[in-house]
């Protein structure tokens, strides 16, 4: 089969708008903020020049404007998820990973019946959708190991309900492969490109099946072409210049939407973090807090109606932070360790890389209802068929927010009624009260009235 070059990432063109666009005058800065108001996206040389903001002054101003565009898109909602790490074993040697082939350490993979221990305790934590994560090894983690873990995590039902949604991130696989996940009902298909930098790309992914850049970054051409509708992609920030990576993921998202009429469904923004067998004093690109602020906010305003994705890498006071400039879905109560579940307490394990957040799904939603945001655990969209281009239509025309909202405080209905103590169960019944009265469809407002109280007498799952 003749290989595909992944020209869509285009190395001179992204270098030649960085350098045409490095000193922006603070009107045409202005300018573009207006522009991105009305939440239709940004051309290329309009990201390129906010990259090149650097006073305080326009930055808080890009703040404002991020946050008013987050608002108007998603309301006060924050989805919830966590990561299930399923094995370690990986035949790559990527010199920022804590699984890296080189790192001497037992490896392991979950048994079907450890996968459904891990998952019964994600459930007792309240959560509905997961990130099912693994290592690149053909050997101990094949496709059928990987759509058997599917098959465990979607069958394993806690007293109060199981996993309606999959997220999936493994290595780039083929066509077939692919078509294979679609048949199991996953959700969103996630690939970390990690550095759209080619010569970067190629250094930190040495001796490595991954190392091939075309076939890694054309992964979401196969998905797409297998049926998978939505996908999701990311940048580990540290690798290569930032501003590089900003425009090169969104090149990407421009590829999918020309080719496929849907550009990526979520977005993550991971930076890098200190792992096992490798020195963060190697990597002269390291992205600052106020960096990574901006970050954020300009894929808010470049990409408005995508998804962005915020893991426990970054501490909680960044997190709260940076809820406000873009931020959509955050998990919660994470370990990045196979079998990290079971052995949390016992402090075993061993991790991907460092967590920052250490707060307990609890605590996180304690947390983001006294800042009266609203934790969802949605998942009606994807069993509802509003997936690829159907979502896009309906969050562009804004009637997604006739079914997000009063979706997201059903399931927080029943995380408190489920999983919460006396405090937020105070908490999310004052904050629901609120929410519902603002419902601007009467008849919409009256069925989630309805629903919350069949909901309070034990009812479960219920969705617009």
């Amino acid at each position: 089969m003749e290989k595909v070059k992944a020209d869509f990432i285009d190395q001179k063109y992204i270098e030649t708008l960085l350098m045409q666009t490095k000193s922006p005058s603070l009107k045409e800065i202005e300018d573009i903020l207006i522009k991105a108001q009305a939440a239709k996206g940004l051309t290329h040389q309009e990201v390129a020049s906010l990259l090149q903001i650097e006073s305080e002054d326009t930055l808080q101003r890009l703040f404002k404007v991020a946050g008013e565009i987050k608002k108007k898109i998603y309301g006060n909602r924050i989805v919830l998820f966590a990561p299930l790490y399923i094995s370690d074993y990986c035949v790559n040697n990527c010199v920022y990973c804590g699984y890296r082939r080189d790192n001497s350490f037992p490896r392991r993979r979950l048994s079907i019946a450890e996968i459904q221990e891990e998952v019964k305790l994600l459930e007792k934590m309240g959560h509905k959708r997961i990130a099912l994560e693994a290592g690149e090894d053909p050997l101990h983690c094949d496709m059928d190991y990987v759509l058997g873990a599917i098959d465990a995590i979607y069958t394993t039902e806690n007293k109060n309900g199981a996993i309606r949604r999959i997220n999936v991130n493994i290595a780039a696989t083929t066509v077939e492969n692919y078509r294979e996940i679609k048949e199991r009902n996953i959700g969103t298909y996630i690939l970390f490109q990690e550095t759209y930098h080619r010569p970067t790309y190629e250094r930190v992914h040495p001796q490595s099946i991954k190392g091939d850049y075309d076939y890694h970054t054309t992964a979401f051409d196969r998905a797409m072409e297998a049926g998978i509708e939505d996908v999701g992609g990311g940048i580990l920030f540290g690798l290569a210049d930032y501003k590089y990576e900003v425009m090169g993921l969104l090149l990407h998202n421009d590829h999918l939407e020309e080719k496929y009429k849907v550009g990526f469904h979520t977005i993550s923004v991971p930076r890098l973090k200190k792992a096992g067998g490798m020195d963060l004093a190697e990597f002269p690109h390291l992205v600052d807090d106020a960096t990574f602020k901006k970050i954020v906010a300009i894929f808010r305003v470049a990409v408005p109606y995508t998804g962005l994705i915020l893991s426990t890498r970054e501490t909680a006071e960044l997190r709260k932070e940076v809820i406000h400039y873009g931020v959509s879905q955050i998990s919660a109560g994470s370990t990045v360790g196979v079998g990290g579940y079971k052995e949390q307490a016992e402090g075993k394990g061993t991790a991907q890389f460092e967590v920052g957040d250490h707060r307990t799904p609890l605590e996180v939603l304690k947390d983001l209802m006294k800042n009266d945001f609203i934790p969802s655990y949605c998942t009606a969209c994807y069993r509802q068929g509003r997936t690829g281009d159907r979502f896009m239509q309906l969050a562009k025309s804004g009637q997604i927010q006739n079914v997000c909202g009063p979706n997201a405080l059903m399931t927080l209905m029943e995380f408190i009624q489920d999983y919460g103590d006396q405090e937020i169960l105070e908490q999310g019944e004052k904050l629901i009260t609120r929410e519902v009265k603002k419902i601007a469809r009467s008849d919409i407002q009256a069925l989630v009235r309805k629903n919350l109280e069949l909901i309070r007498q034990g009812e479960r799952d219920l969705f617009l």
